[in-house]
């Protein structure tokens, strides 16, 4: 099967349980539900919750144990761009091509919508937790992934860091390893716990590769896209000052770097006991994707 086909079998597995939650969600005053379905109806490539569909499917993990956390996975992304894009953050005024949350509902309710949006993740997985021991030990890897030893401690760093000479690599390694990697790191490994832990290492590994090879993808489309490809602002980490690999390594050492990360994926991914091309084609859709 080509890699299109069944990235969008995974695609419509996610979106049948997207669609359900929005219809099943309900809060009052009705613009917290508006907010927070706007973002995550945004559209997007969905890739982390595809990616750990995929995962799941290799372990032999029903796809009704991985879906509820596909879903939190990807409520708790949204609600990471919500963030993102404030005034306070990036101060961005657009998301995939569209205005951004705090642009169309106001700065508040975004905050809101975002705050929101983490919360409704962990009440769909303590609902998982009821199940046994693996969910439980999943929700908990969740929660230190998207928490201060996480996405928010990335996002920490990212802030100090900006506008500041003073920064080595390992900076720019914790940044990517907590803002990026972390949630990846989660899409890959979550599925080998709910599998009983076996090849846990082996896929935190690579999702840890695979994250900072996404980030690194994300600091060049940000020098060298354009907003009709991209979505969004770019040029807004040079504009910024912020600490990312094209101002450590600049562009073309970049390049090099991606090529070197795919090509790390790609072992780890050899030395599985399963077929793993489906997983070797999104690598090298991480690497060359426009957006």
């Amino acid at each position: 099967m080509m890699f299109s086909d069944t990235y969008r079998q995974y695609l419509d597995v996610f979106h049948e349980a997207l669609n359900r939650f929005v219809q099943n969600l309900s809060c009052e005053p009705p613009v917290l539900k508006d907010s927070m379905t706007y973002s995550l109806q945004l559209g997007g490539k969905r890739f982390r919750p595809v990616l750990m569909l995929a995962v799941a499917d290799l372990l032999g993990v029903p796809q009704k144990e991985i879906v509820p956390f596909a879903l939190a996975l990807e409520l708790v992304h949204t609600y990471t761009l919500i963030h993102d894009d404030l005034p306070a953050m990036d101060n961005d005024d657009f998301r995939r091509g569209k205005p951004s949350n705090h642009k169309v509902f106001g700065e508040g309710n975004a905050v809101l919508a975002g705050d929101a949006l983490l919360n409704t993740a962990y009440e769909v997985l303590l609902k998982e937790c009821l199940l046994g021991k693996n969910q439980v030990q999943a929700t908990r890897y969740f929660a230190l992934c998207a928490g201060i030893n996480g996405v928010i401690g990335g996002q920490s760093a990212d802030l100090l860091f900006s506008a500041k000479e003073d920064f080595s690599e390992e900076d720019l390694l914790f940044i990517y390893e907590n803002k990026t990697a972390k949630l990846i790191k989660a899409a890959t490994v979550i599925p080998a716990i709910l599998h009983g832990g076996k090849y846990m290492i082996e896929f935190e590994n690579f999702g840890g590769l695979l994250g900072n090879l996404f980030q690194l993808t994300d600091d060049i489309l940000d020098e060298e896209s354009t907003f009709e490809t991209l979505g969004k602002s770019v040029g807004k980490d040079k504009e910024q000052d912020k600490l990312t690999a094209v101002k450590l390594y600049g562009l073309s050492g970049c390049k090099v770097r991606a090529e070197l990360m795919v090509s790390e994926c790609d072992q780890l991914l050899e030395g599985l006991p399963f077929d793993t091309s489906f997983l070797h084609a999104l690598v090298d859709f991480v690497k060359d994707r426009k957006k």
